[in-house]
């Protein structure tokens, strides 16, 4: 299974169980929004990126070998709480995306 097609059944399956997610594109990449805020994305170089405000859960993705905060613009001014997580964690995605989907209304 490619790194796309992983996203994409993560997606649905969120899309599927919570009523208050949409799937839609932002920062010309593949999303998932909560609220009409993007959460969770799909970069093309094939890695997803998760909004995790809480510090220990973010320290915790960072922690991922190749993880990396998420800077979409490429000139060092990454976004704080948005982590990067290759391909190579994908088994880890579902649980990060639950993650991140929980910490939404926080």
């Amino acid at each position: 299974m490619t790194a796309r097609a992983r996203y994409n059944d993560i997606a649905d399956d969120l899309a599927a169980r919570d009523p208050s997610i949409e799937l839609g594109q932002m920062m010309g990449m593949p999303c998932i929004k909560a609220g009409g805020k993007m959460i969770i994305g799909y970069e093309s170089s094939g890695e997803m990126v998760f909004k995790l405000p809480d510090p220990k859960e973010h320290e915790k993705a960072l922690g991922l070998d190749g993880a990396k905060l998420f800077d979409p613009s490429g000139k060092g001014r990454p976004f704080k709480e948005w982590v990067q997580v290759p391909a190579a964690h994908e088994s880890e995605w579902p649980d990060l995306a639950h993650t991140a989907i929980r910490l939404r209304a926080g």
